[in-house]
């Protein structure tokens, strides 16, 4: 006797396949290929021929060392405010403790001097 969980289970198939999931895509021609190719090149090449010309105009190790210094600095001024933010936190989470402290102190005292109920054996 045969389960009916031994079975494999199958999709319903609905004739012809009008996914386009698994159809192979289409390479597009070849001049379009070549063109694109020709195109990146000249790209590619237009750029480096710019940055060929950089030093020309600019002054770029002045240029890099005051980049390097404006990134230093902010850095650091980015680490010195994270100090103060930690600083601060620190300061509440103080004066947290300190209230909590009081106030479990007020509870204890209470509890002290509340008088106690009378016990009946």
């Amino acid at each position: 006797m045969t389960s009916p969980r031994s079975r494999a289970l199958q999709l319903p198939t609905t004739g012809a396949s009008t996914r386009r999931v698994f159809r192979r895509r289409h390479r597009p021609a070849r001049w379009r290929q070549a063109a694109i190719a020709f195109l990146l090149g000249a790209a590619g090449t237009g750029l480096m021929l710019a940055l060929l010309q950089l030093p020309d105009r600019f002054d770029t190790f002045l240029l890099l060392s005051t980049a390097l210094a404006n990134l230093i600095g902010g850095v650091q001024q980015a680490l010195w405010g994270l100090v103060q933010l930690l600083a601060v936190v620190l300061l509440v989470l103080a004066a947290i403790a300190a209230l909590g402290l009081v106030v479990a102190g007020i509870i204890r005292l209470v509890r002290a001097l509340w008088p106690q109920p009378s016990r009946r054996n």
